[in-house]
């Protein structure tokens, strides 16, 4: 009979791998999907924003209370829920009937379904791991689970290429039979190793509290990004600031709360835990610096490297992610064989290695030139893949091993809202400094091409278009040039030769045009997550011997006997 351990790891494996692959299609797909409702790039990037962004905000929001909430009425019993709740969302996300901004509001509501379901799913699948295989195989089965969450996000980039250019609709249709074959396995199969505490109470302040404060935090941050009257980005918007002041007002008024009720949903004491807190600190500092960067490098590729090299923009989303393979194998690669060395050697060196690591790799991405040579550019994110799968699998099983039973729910919870609150961060930390730059930068670059090109009858209609339109209308498959022109009266547009629009819209002219001042911007953010990287790395040194629970607190490190505290 097949062990009860391994009928876990296949089960979370396969939820892993359906968010992933979920993930990536949407990712590669978003071309084909607003062409498909009818949605044009310049003014519609908020939809943009809300599809990327909504699921991770989301997630964030309710992992922790479901964490808490799932140590009360079970693991095993949430988590089957997640499978049904997302599968429900993919149906619906399949079904939408509208067109055009109806559509696309559809959409967001579909994915944050989605959402609900997906953060049921992660909050309790380390838990579940962490209760199947002993604390000497743990970092094994974590490790061996992000491979799989990999194979996922590459199946994802082939069927949603493959997918994207029959039909919009079928990218969220491949969910359904996987999210149905798990729910089935997942009831029939999952059993509940540790006994629900019904005697603790639903901590509704803190729920309440923890859930407000990080949806004004994280929509200000998203709507920080978008354009404000006359400014290119939104952090002088008083909706902007208020909404994030008072999130951090309240988050502040939650963590007093939590200090005084019996039944906190965050677990503080948790932190009291060193190797606890300075794995989550670590996590929040690495998806900082990396949560991002996977955005970037698709920019890169789409907006500058893909274009200058033969691909029409149709096809760059779908070669972007082809493209950046080799991120993904240095995590799938490294994530197992990382997992399985921690188990023996612990998850201090290996971890801090790793984000070293990454750092490293994001300062060599810096000394790239925009027209750079692909085997160098894929050395490096190989690299930044091996250091992350060093960090990511040797991380998660300390954070676990330093859990009490009682409070892997809450533990594992906490874990997935600082990976998806630091991945949203990340992402408008690199998308102000991207914008910020290129609108320093842009109109005067735009200004003299134009001129150079015979077209200096757009300048005053070209230069006015902010750099997160154009950026946005590269990152879904338009031609940026293209789309402008078909934004402008039409007496100026019969006004341009022929032989000028021929030029100005070919694949080659634009990347040129913008590819200097994007690649000052990317080199600015790259500084940047090295940094936070390296900060990273100093974090995780500090996280001392390994600690591990279990029946009662076990203490080790290399050099000592394990004893009971």
């Amino acid at each position: 009979m097949v062990q009860y351990k391994w009928v876990a790891l296949s089960n979370t494996s396969l939820g892993v791998f359906m968010g992933f692959m979920n993930a990536n299609i949407v990712l590669i797909s978003l071309p084909a999907i607003f062409r498909g409702i009818g949605i044009n790039p310049f003014n519609s990037f908020q939809y943009l924003l809300w599809i990327l962004f909504g699921y991770s905000i989301v997630s964030a929001i309710l992992v922790v209370n479901v964490g808490r909430i799932s140590d009360i009425f079970g693991r095993v019993r949430m988590y089957n829920l997640g499978f049904a709740i997302f599968t429900i969302g993919s149906v619906l996300l399949y079904l939408t009937p509208g067109k055009g901004d109806v559509a696309a509001l559809q959409l967001v509501i579909y994915r944050v379904v989605q959402a609900i379901g997906g953060s049921f799913l992660m909050a309790n699948s380390a838990a579940i791991l962490s209760e199947a295989f002993p604390a000497k195989e743990r970092g094994f089965a974590l490790g061996l689970n992000g491979v799989i969450g990999i194979f996922g996000g590459v199946a994802g980039i082939i069927i949603g290429g493959i997918l994207a250019s029959v039909y919009w609709r079928d990218v969220f249709l491949v969910n359904v039979p996987i999210g149905i074959l798990g729910t089935i396995w997942s009831v029939r199969s999952l059993k509940q190793l540790s006994k629900p505490d019904r005697n603790q109470k639903v901590d509704v302040p803190g729920n309440l509290l923890f859930a407000l404060s990080l949806i004004l935090i994280l929509v200000g941050i998203t709507y920080g990004i978008l354009p404000y009257g006359n400014q290119v980005t939104g952090w002088t918007n008083p909706y902007v600031i208020s909404s994030i002041l008072a999130g951090l007002a309240l988050l502040g008024t939650f963590f007093f709360v939590e200090s005084k009720v019996r039944d906190p949903m965050f677990r503080l004491e948790l932190f009291k835990i060193r190797a606890f807190s300075m794995a989550s600190f670590a996590i929040i500092l690495a998806q900082l610096a990396f949560g991002g960067l996977q955005l970037m490098l698709v920019l890169l590729l789409q907006a500058i490297w893909l274009p200058l090299h033969g691909y029409s923009y149709q096809v760059t989303p779908f070669w972007a992610g082809i493209y950046l393979l080799p991120l993904l194998a240095g995590f799938g690669i490294m994530g197992s064989i990382a997992g399985k060395l921690s188990d023996r050697y612990g998850a201090r060196t290996l971890a801090t290695v790793g984000l070293a690591i990454l750092g490293a790799g994001l300062l060599f991405l810096t000394t790239l030139p925009y027209n750079f040579n692909y085997l160098e550019f894929a050395t490096i994110i190989f690299i930044l893949g091996i250091g992350n799968g060093l960090f990511v699998s040797p991380n998660t099983a300390s954070l676990m091993n330093a859990s009490p039973p009682r409070h892997r729910g809450s533990a594992s919870g906490i874990r997935a809202m600082l990976t998806n609150t630091g991945s949203t961060l990340s992402i408008g930390i690199f998308f102000t400094i991207v914008i910020e730059v290129l609108y320093l930068v842009l109109p005067s670059t735009l200004s003299s091409a134009l001129t150079s090109a015979g077209a200096a009858q757009l300048i005053p209609y070209m230069t006015k278009i902010p750099p997160t339109a154009a950026i946005f209308a590269a990152f879904l498959g338009y031609n940026p040039v293209s789309a402008i022109l078909g934004q402008l009266p039409s007496e100026v547009a019969s006004s341009i030769p022929a032989s000028v629009i021929s030029t100005i819209t070919a694949n080659t002219w634009f990347p040129n045009v913008i590819a200097p001042a994007f690649m000052q911007a990317l080199r600015t953010a790259f500084l940047t997550a090295s940094f936070l990287s390296f900060a990273a790395a100093v974090i995780s040194a500090l996280r001392g011997k390994t600690v591990i629970y279990e029946e009662r607190v076990v203490a080790t490190d290399r050099r000592e006997k394990r004893t009971p505290v």
